[in-house]
C-alpha cells in the first residue's frame, strides 16, 4: 500500500488500497477452482483510494459478475470484505475474508 506523509505528525494517508499476498492467495485460489468448473473466465483488479477491487468476469468483453471488494474504512463497522453480486447487491460481507468468500461455496456444488 503507497502512503503519503501529511505534514504536522499525523498518521499517513493511503494513495491506494490493496490486496496483499495473503488475501490474494486466497481469492486466487477460489478463482482457480471456478475456472476449472468452467465458471469463470477472467478477472481486473483495480487498486483505488478508498476500496481495492477483484472483478470476475464470465466473458472478458461484458460486466462483472462479481466483485470481491476491500474497504479499509469499514473495517470498525460491518467489515472491510464484501461480495457484490452482479446487480449491486451485497451477497456476503464481513471481517475475515475466508468466511465472506464462502459465498462461492454453494455454487461450486452440484448436481450430477
Amino acid at each position: 500500500m503507497l502512503m503519503s506523509v501529511p505534514p504536522s505528525g499525523q498518521p499517513p494517508v493511503p494513495e491506494q488500497i490493496a490486496f496483499d499476498r495473503a488475501e490474494l492467495s486466497v481469492i486466487l485460489s477460489i478463482y482457480g477452482r471456478m475456472v476449472a468448473a468452467g465458471e469463470w473466465r477472467d478477472y481486473a483488479m483495480s487498486f483505488l483510494r478508498e476500496v481495492a477491487v477483484f472483478s470476475i468476469f464470465r466473458r472478458a468483453a461484458e460486466t462483472p459478475i462479481y466483485r470481491i471488494e476491500k474497504r479499509p474504512k469499514l473495517r470498525a463497522a460491518q467489515g472491510q470484505y464484501a461480495v457484490i453480486g452482479m446487480d449491486g447487491r451485497i451477497l456476503k460481507r464481513g471481517h475475515d475474508l475466508r468466511a465472506v468468500l464462502r459465498v462461492f461455496d454453494a455454487k461450486m456444488i452440484r448436481a450430477v
